[in-house]
């Protein structure tokens, strides 16, 4: 089994991976509240990304525009897109306790690190041999929390 296809937002689409699509556009200097409602002024910031990006302007966020708009988050990086990387590991956790998944707030500490490699450990070990465990949240690792890859 290969990871999961990027998703196909547009307005109109409501919770999960909304917030991450709104963080990586607040990322990359676009004014949109993170709510998880896809609304008209996150419709207007995915197209002025596609437009800058030399992209299909059509509002809807598919492949292109995802591999476009993540960037690679590491140990020691701070800002939206970070919280986008946590938004997606608390949203994996199932265990009922927020403690047990980093907490959303911008800053890629140890334990966001630790929660990074045990999500590439298990796509790895379940669904994708190629995915690195490296800590670090790159295109194939975004592509796996985005396209709502859960285990078991």
């Amino acid at each position: 089994m290969a990871l999961q296809p990027w998703p196909q937002l547009r307005q109109g689409h409501k919770a999960h991976p909304v917030p991450s699509l709104q963080y990586h556009l607040r990322a990359r200097g676009h004014t949109v509240v993170v709510d998880g409602d896809f609304g008209p002024k996150t419709d207007t910031a995915v197209r002025a990304f596609q437009k800058q990006k030399n992209l299909v302007v059509d509002g809807i966020a598919g492949p292109r525009t995802w591999q476009a708009l993540v960037t690679t988050v590491r140990r020691g990086d701070e800002g939206d897109a970070v919280r986008s990387a946590q938004e997606e590991l608390q949203a994996r956790n199932l265990s009922g306790d927020p403690s047990k998944a980093p907490a959303v707030d911008g800053d890629f500490g140890p334990q966001t690190e630790k929660a990074v490699r045990n999500w590439q450990q298990a796509i790895h070990d379940v669904d994708e041999p190629a995915m690195l465990v490296d800590g670090i949240v790159g295109g194939q690792t975004w592509q796996s929390l985005i396209s709502g890859m859960h285990l078991g």
